[in-house]
């Protein structure tokens, strides 16, 4: 993703979610949660909600792209920098918090976890 934009972009095309905020920044919203959003401590990145089995699989694949502070240290969260080559890998991590937050029915209907 080059920027916020293309992030909020592939996000709105997820069912349900909507532009809202998080701690008073811009934020993609779902079922009362926050997909994702420009909380980061450098406004090079974003923050993106991710399981926490998988973060350090995106740490140590791709530090070029993933990265944390101490803050988000044992949070399901990952810090995101805009402008790798890495925007097919994050439109799917996003789909995976839409899905993750997903009713049993918006699962069934959408399938299986991407």
């Amino acid at each position: 993703m080059k920027d916020w934009a293309e992030v909020v972009a592939a996000g709105l095309a997820l069912p349900g979610v909507e532009l809202g905020t998080s701690y008073g920044q811009p934020a993609l919203r779902f079922r009362n949660g926050t997909l994702a959003g420009t909380t980061a401590p450098d406004p090079g990145s974003f923050v993106l909600h991710v399981a926490l089995a998988e973060k350090d699989v995106l740490l140590d694949t791709d530090p070029a792209t993933f990265w944390q502070t101490d803050h988000y240290r044992d949070w399901p969260a990952i810090l995101v920098r805009y402008g790798t080559d890495a925007r097919d890998r994050i439109a799917l991590l996003l789909e995976r918090a839409w899905w993750d937050r997903a009713t049993l029915r918006q699962r069934r209907d959408r399938g299986e976890r991407p």
